[in-house]
C-alpha cells in the first residue's frame, strides 16, 4: 500500500515530543504529526490529547526527501470547542445582552486571557534564566 498526500490512514503513535507525535502507517512508514495539526483547539502538551499507542487517523499533508507530514485536526469532522466557549454559548443571559455588553464582557475575557498567557510566559523564563 502506497502512502499519497491526501490520503487519510490510521496509524499508532509509536513516540510523543514537545513538538509533535510519530504515527507509524498502516504500510509501516512514519510520519510526523506536528503540535498545530493535533487539534484545533490550543495544545500546550501534546500528552493532554494524545498517548503513546493510541491508534489515531491521519492525513497524509505531505511526504518530502522521506519524511512524512501529518495532520489529525483534519480528519475530525466535529470541530472541538473550547470548554469556556461551549459555557459562553449555553449561558442564555448573553441572548439578553446588548451588544454593547457582550463587546464589554468579550473585552474582559480577553484581556484576563491575556494576563494569564502572559504570566505563564514570564514564569517560564524565570525558570528558564534559573538554570545557567
Amino acid at each position: 500500500m502506497s502512502i499519497s498526500v491526501g490520503d487519510i490512514v490510521e496509524g499508532k503513535v509509536t513516540g510523543i515530543t514537545k513538538f509533535g507525535a510519530f504515527v507509524t502507517l498502516e504500510d509501516g512508514s512514519n510520519g510526523l504529526v506536528h503540535i498545530s495539526e493535533i487539534s484545533n483547539e490550543y495544545v500546550e502538551k501534546v500528552e493532554d490529547f494524545i498517548k503513546k499507542d493510541d491508534k489515531v487517523k491521519v492525513k497524509v499533508l505531505s511526504t518530502k526527501d522521506g519524511k512524512i507530514s501529518l495532520s489529525m485536526k483534519t480528519t475530525s469532522k466535529k470541530v472541538k470547542q473550547p470548554e469556556e466557549f461551549k459555557k459562553n454559548v449555553e449561558n442564555s443571559e448573553n441572548d439578553e445582552m446588548s451588544f454593547e455588553d457582550k463587546i464589554s464582557k468579550f473585552l474582559k475575557d480577553s484581556n484576563e486571557r491575556y494576563v494569564e498567557i502572559r504570566t505563564r510566559e514570564n514564569k517560564r523564563k524565570r525558570n528558564g534564566s534559573k538554570n545557567y
